[in-house]
């Protein structure tokens, strides 16, 4: 890697030797997992129904009193016709039918209004169950997922599961009964044209259930679509100074298009086996109106029946074609509602860490152990590629050790496993003596601080990003880390000052401000060790300079452990480990390491550290 002394010099840098990348696997999309049973699909929400069963149970009986309202209207319709016919009074029966109708509007009105509230609350509780979820699958099941796919559950399958309360589960409960209810006194009335009418809507729910039995799958594969395309516009909104500096612009936007076309197509594939339902139950009741006129007619003509009664039966009958076409609107949401939570529960099941230490109690740690240790630690990442073979060295407390190497060589990986983000697949990684395995997660992490290669920086305020593992720190401490890592003009430059917003991914900031205001945060929560990925790779000189300060004068009170391209950054490390395919080649001091080791050698001539015509010599010009 060139830096600022090839221009001192006038001599190019040679490139630095690098080593392949560990084969890792690709975030995707995952494939379409199978739908649940409607079956599964109710267990699993059923105890999120639990916590609102009194407003549930409340909407069950107003749609009861729906469903009776409902049911007297043909009725008293009925009723008026006979007492028009017989020259009755028609006040008593026409107040009857105002109440009723009053009644069934009130009651329907309610039910809604809690039946909605109550999905909204079960959407609630899903997404904070899913949402806390994906905050604790592992490391290497993040690394497998896109960003888009995972939101889209979050957002819009959740969203689904609201339908299902209002327009599912509980509205049919009110729906059967007044089907139920039609179809008793439809029998009551007229046993012929029930018949009739049974014959003629019993050809179309047929014809219907037919039609829907694909509808669950393609739901889920709409939904599934549906994220792919999140996860392209995602995936572009985050690299979206990427893509324009290279000219990508309308590359990318073909990418996001051929997304949601095959988005649209799954949607159009789901809406066709939705169409098939409705004119086939439209075609069937209508034959049952058509057949029921005409043969209650020719009753009436033949005096088995008079006029009021069939009128009633009539309306009894949209009375039952009305519910019977809900039930099947029904089933075409809870389709919906058991690809969404199918999509859901694949989330659920992925591994997430577990905050279990293995011993029974924390073991005490030996006296004079090293702040950190790596005992024979063999590691192979979840595509199958070893990332580290039998990897020894310790830290010593209040020293700063590094490690370097070349790209791939293991180093990122080693401060994972101090963090446990994986675990070893053999040997042991101990802090102040004791297995990272054997201790509970938050006390572990408690006491390291880390600062990632890319140094994430939170959408938010200054202040939220600094204290965000130290929450009670005072705005003086804050300020006292700012200084130290040279970054008192972010508290200055905006009359916010410390709540200045620094914009999503922190891209208000320079790289080197970000890289810097991440090493401010870690030493804020004043952690036992620091490990640092690449603490210096988007500073310049000066900035380089004085982080360098920082630092040293943190390692008088911490144990640094830290990963370093930059050779001159860590060159007054007390311990330099050289890593080269997962292995320890060489342990020593900068100088140690200058004789001993050719592949250190060989990085300190690449970055003009030492003369590659002197064996530990420095080049000339401020190293």
């Amino acid at each position: 890697m060139a830096n600022e002394h090839s221009t001192a010099t006038g001599t190019a840098a040679r490139p630095e030797p690098t080593r392949p990348e560990p084969t890792r696997p690709e975030p995707a999309v995952s494939p379409a997992p199978a739908p649940l049973s409607p079956r599964a699909a109710g267990r699993m929400l059923l105890p999120h129904l639990r916590r609102h069963r009194g407003a549930l149970a409340v909407a069950v009986l107003l749609s009861l009193l729906a469903a009776a309202a409902t049911l007297l209207q043909p009725l008293l319709v009925g009723q008026v016709v006979a007492a028009v016919r017989a020259g009755e009074a028609l006040g008593p029966w026409v107040a009857a039918l105002v109440a009723v109708l009053l009644i069934a509007a009130v009651a329907g009105g309610l039910q809604q209004f809690l039946l909605e509230r109550a999905g909204a609350g079960v959407v609630l509780q899903v997404r904070r169950a899913l949402a806390g979820h994906l905050l604790r699958i592992t490391v290497a099941e993040r690394d497998r997922r896109v960003s888009g796919d995972l939101l889209s559950r979050v957002s819009g399958d959740t969203t689904a599961l609201s339908s299902v309360v209002t327009s599912g589960l509980f509205d049919i409960v009110g729906v059967v009964l007044t089907a139920a209810g039609a179809l008793v006194l439809m029998g009551v009335l007229d046993p012929v044209l029930l018949g009739v009418t049974v014959a003629a809507v019993a050809a179309g729910i047929t014809t219907g259930l037919v039609a829907t039995r694909r509808l669950s799958a393609v739901e889920l594969a709409s939904r599934e679509r549906v994220g792919a395309m999140s996860a392209a516009v995602a995936r572009v909104l985050s690299s979206l100074r990427t893509i324009r500096a290279s000219g990508a612009t309308e590359r990318e936007l073909a990418v996001v298009a051929e997304a949601a076309r095959q988005a649209r197509d799954a949607s159009v594939r789901a809406a066709r086996v939705r169409a098939a339902v409705s004119p086939l139950m439209g075609l069937a009741f209508q034959g049952a109106f058509i057949a029921v006129l005409g043969v209650g007619g020719a009753r009436v003509a033949a005096g088995s029946t008079t006029v009021a009664e069939l009128v009633t039966f009539v309306l009894l009958l949209f009375t039952l074609i009305f519910p019977l076409g809900q039930i099947f609107g029904v089933w075409t949401v809870l389709q919906s509602g058991i690809a969404a939570l199918t999509r859901i529960d694949e989330v659920m099941r992925l591994e997430v860490e577990r905050d279990e230490p293995r011993a029974a109690a924390p073991p005490t740690a030996g006296h004079g152990a090293p702040a950190v240790e790596f005992d024979a630690v063999t590691f192979t990442h979840p595509g199958g590629e070893r990332a580290l073979h039998e990897v020894s060295f310790a830290v010593p407390r209040g020293t700063r050790t590094a490690l370097v190497g070349p790209s791939g060589a293991g180093k990122s990986t080693a401060l994972g496993l101090v963090e446990r983000f994986a675990d070893v697949d053999s040997g042991a990684v101990r802090l102040d003596g004791v297995d990272v395995r054997d201790l509970p997660l938050g006390g572990l992490r408690a006491r390291l601080g880390y600062v990632e290669q890319d140094a994430p920086v939170l959408a938010g305020t200054l202040r939220a990003n600094l204290v965000l593992a130290s929450p009670d720190a005072s705005d003086a401490q804050v300020q006292e880390v700012l200084a130290a890592v040279g970054l008192s003009d972010l508290a200055t430059r905006s009359p916010a000052g410390l709540d200045a917003e620094v914009g999503e991914a922190g891209v208000l900031l320079s790289g080197g401000q970000r890289q810097r205001l991440a090493i401010a945060r870690a030493l804020l929560a004043g952690a036992e060790v620091l490990l640092l990925d690449e603490p210096t790779a988007s500073l310049d000189a000066r900035n380089e300079a004085l982080l360098k300060q920082a630092l040293d004068a943190a390692a008088a009170q911490r144990t640094l452990l830290v990963v370093a391209h930059r050779l001159s950054t860590v060159v007054d490390c007390e311990q330099i480990v050289v890593l080269d395919g997962g292995r320890v080649l060489a342990r020593g001091t900068h100088e140690e390491l200058l004789v001993t080791s050719p592949l250190y050698r060989e990085l300190a001539e690449t970055q003009l550290l030492v003369r590659a015509d002197a064996a530990g010599e420095p080049a000339p010009g401020p190293a």
